[in-house]
């Protein structure tokens, strides 16, 4: 409610007084702090030093010898999902987050749209008197905003942050990124050959963000959260930080998992007697084989040594970007600062096991359900990390990150949900280096955090009323014993079919997998697990105790009607592909796209996917005029038009793969004004949905050259790069060119995406028909 006017007003202002306390920003607290949210992505709890892992997290070790690591706390066992309950404090569902982004569906627990009634915990700060800045990864902007013509209410900006710099999309380029700043995308500042990689950009952008604050309100605190693009596909580092992780996974993930065991009971993150489960632990019919994992003496001597070479380029991205967060904290302590900081590091869910078995040079293979090839990626294994590879290691090391649990991401056991999470407080939490065993989840990181700063959650914000928050502190934990009990009692868990359910020491979890029947939830198996004794969750208790069975499975349905969690949804990824939002096609089919705009993001350009399509470019030409007319995607899957060498080229980078498909126009207009046509007419379907036909260049209405082309079947990247018009922007499509080869010389009119089922004469004439009207 706004602050009435305290003053007098008169006719004279003479006899009038000022009153500027309603127009004000409210003041945090005296002495309030600081919080810094460190949150990566897809880390299971066995990878980092501070837990026993083999990778080594300086600045997280240093934070965790200041302050509390904790060895139960839970995740969604997604990323987008998880980052909603950061944000809000509410379940994921609650935030119409039961997936990522890219797969909503229109259903209210299930649209990515975070309702108003689930404020920011940055809406409420900001309006108490914190700086708000938000860096990295985002995530839960709704795949139908993401364009600069869609609303910005569902961007940082709108949800109680001052300032973003980061990217939308799930992951990104960490080479060359797809960036945003505010509410618009920008060019990277600089490039790969001066230095760059996206993890270092991010903590310089943060630095500044705080230190710009600091110069003009130095007592005012502020509210950091910092997502860099790690430890999330593809995994991209400089070769030094690399190499320091050479041979060290020789021994290979199932080996890691016997080393790193002991070592995280000797740490006191698992009791002792805590068993390792099996490798491939799922029940009868439930798995998928780009889950399963290769035992490690059935590989070739060339997956040795392919496999390790994964891991280590994960290991130096992990390592690398934490040297980068260290950057920050040592801003921190220079500037006086950190000791009343609250500083939050943590993971989003467990590690990734999107590599497939094999592992992957381009991850983006996985969401077109396209294999990978070993000869392929044995000869990519020098250039693994670098700006040539987009690279994933193999379910055998999600499983070992996540020793000593079952399954990974996307899972709801402890594989899937189990995560990192240390706090420092050095002004508010006196105890150093200890241990926490309370049984928490994310959604009580809000709470948490509220209590510590002495804020109370509003019951209105912006005019709407807010629904309860569902998590516990755990501010008392801070100065508790370290086995004191938790005060937790409940947490229910959904991902892609999977379910779970924790009460006071019990879990129940069921994994509805896709080689079972569709539907048919009912008859799913549930495992019962005594979380209290069986950390693993090794043992299943379902015929011991049946009735405590049935009494979980009764209380997990309770919370699922509560929270928003239905309907439940088995499609798997095709499935969730077909359901995702789709940009409407316009009654002609056609999509017109102009020069000297910002790219506009994949899933809300013309779907040239498993489809026929046409592509006409209205163009005049110079005899010099050289550069690109239109490119969408990157060197890992897209295509492209281009002028160059006094050729027309259509290239056409089917996942990566070489060598790349060409239809070329030996001829290019040298004057005047023309229609350069591109016609793809799908032919057939292939073995993993991709799509054969015949692609052919026009120049007007001739047919200048045709090929059999093959296009995919689902998105050319998941970090969204997007369709640019008369350049292609960050990551070239194909090695042709480079530095964007912007068109010159030329000028660009419209580019028209038609997808409807017109013969491409019909379109080339009905488009030239419009011109003649201008």
């Amino acid at each position: 409610m706004a602050k009435k006017f305290g003053g007098v007003i008169n006719l004279d202002v003479r006899d009038s007084v000022p009153d500027w306390s309603p127009y004000l920003a409210e003041k945090a607290p005296a002495g309030a702090p600081n919080i810094l949210i460190v949150l990566y992505d897809d880390t299971g709890l066995a990878a980092w030093s501070p837990y026993g892992g083999g990778i080594n997290m300086p600045t997280l070790e240093r934070l965790a010898e200041n302050g509390l690591t904790y060895t139960q706390w839970h995740t969604t066992a997604l990323c987008s999902p998880t980052r909603s309950c950061f944000l809000t404090g509410r379940n994921h569902h609650e935030n119409g987050f039961a997936s990522i982004s890219e797969a909503a569906s229109g259903f209210p627990g299930h649209n990515s749209h975070i309702p108003f009634e689930n404020a920011f915990m940055a809406e409420v700060l900001r309006e108490k008197g914190w700086n708000t800045f938000w860096l990295g990864k985002n995530h839960n902007v709704p795949v139908d905003e993401w364009d600069m013509g869609a609303t910005k209410r569902n961007w940082p900006l709108a949800r109680g942050f001052d300032r973003f710099y980061g990217f939308l999309g799930g992951e990104t380029n960490q080479w060359y990124p797809d960036l945003t700043e505010d509410n618009h995308f920008i060019d990277q500042p600089y490039l790969p050959e001066d230095g760059y990689h996206l993890s270092k950009d991010l903590a310089d952008k943060a630095i500044s963000f705080i230190r710009d604050s600091k110069q003009s309100q130095p007592e005012k605190p502020w509210f950091t959260f910092f997502c860099p693009g790690a430890n999330h596909a593809p995994h991209h580092a400089p070769e030094e930080w690399i190499a320091k992780y050479k041979g060290k996974f020789d021994d290979g993930y199932e080996a890691y998992r016997e080393w790193v065991l002991p070592r995280m009971i000797e740490k006191g993150i698992l009791p002792d007697g805590t068993e390792l489960t099996d490798l491939n632990p799922m029940p009868d019919g439930t798995f998928t084989e780009t889950d399963s994992v290769l035992p490690w003496d059935t590989l070739s001597d060339d997956q040795k040594r392919l496999f390790s070479r994964m891991a280590e380029v994960y290991a130096g991205y992990s390592e690398y970007t934490d040297h980068q967060v260290g950057r920050i904290i040592d801003y921190l302590e220079e500037s006086g600062q950190l000791e009343n900081t609250i500083v939050v590091y943590a993971a989003d869910n467990g590690a990734s096991g999107e590599g497939s078995p094999n592992g992957s040079v381009n991850e983006n293979k996985f969401f077109n359900s396209f294999p990978d090839d070993l000869e392929e990626n044995l000869g990519m294994i020098d250039k693994l990390g670098g700006p040539d590879a987009y690279n994933h290691y193999p379910t055998g090391w999600a499983a070992a990150f996540s020793t000593p649990f079952r399954m990974f991401k996307r899972y709801s056991y402890q594989g899937g949900v189990a995560d990192p999470l240390v706090i420092s407080w050095p002004a508010g939490i006196a105890a150093r280096g200890q241990i926490r065993s309370q049984y928490h989840h994310v959604t009580d990181i809000v709470p948490t955090l509220l209590e510590a700063v002495g804020v109370e959650f509003p019951q209105s914000v912006n005019g709407y009323e807010q629904t309860p928050l569902p998590g516990v502190s755990m501010a008392y934990s801070f100065d508790a014993e370290p086995d004191a009990p938790t005060q937790k009692q409940v947490q229910h868990y959904e991902m892609l079919g999977t379910r779970a359910i924790w009460n006071n020491g019990w879990k129940a979890v069921t994994v509805h997998g896709p080689q079972l029947d569709k539907g048919h939830f009912d008859e799913d198996q549930w495992q019962l697990f005594h979380t209290d004794v069986d950390r693993s969750e090794s043992t299943d208790l379902a015929e011991q105790h049946p009735e405590k069975l049935e009494q979980l499975k009764a209380l997990w349905m309770e919370q699922a009607l509560k929270y928003k969690v239905l309907p439940l949804n088995d499609l798997g990824l095709r499935g969730i592909l077909a359901m995702e939002f789709k940009v409407p096609v316009p009654p002609s089919g056609q999509y017109t796209y102009y020069p000297q705009t910002l790219e506009v993001p994949e899933r809300l350009a013309a779907n040239t996917h498993g489809v026929s399509f046409k592509v006409l470019s209205d163009v005049t030409f110079t005899p010099t005029t050289e550069g690109v007319i239109w490119a969408h995607g990157s060197r890992f899957g897209g295509h492209t038009l281009f002028v160059k060498d006094g050729k027309i080229h259509y290239a056409y980078n089917f996942l990566g793969i070489r060598p790349y498909q060409y239809v070329v126009a030996e001829t290019v207009p040298t004057d005047g004004r023309h229609i350069i046509g591109v016609d793809f007419a799908k032919e057939r379907t292939g073995e993993h949905y991709e799509s054969f036909g015949t692609a052919t260049v026009y120049i007007d209405s001739s047919k200048e050259a045709s090929a059999e082309i093959r296009t995919q079947s689902g998105h050319f990247t998941l970090c969204g790069e997007g369709l640019c018009i008369g350049y292609d922007g960050g990551d070239s499509v194909v090695d042709d060119y480079s530095n964007g080869f912007p068109l010159v010389n030329g000028e660009i009119h419209s580019v028209v995406f038609d997808v409807a089922d017109d013969a491409y004469i019909d379109v080339e004439r009905h488009l030239a028909a419009a011109y003649s009207r201008d």
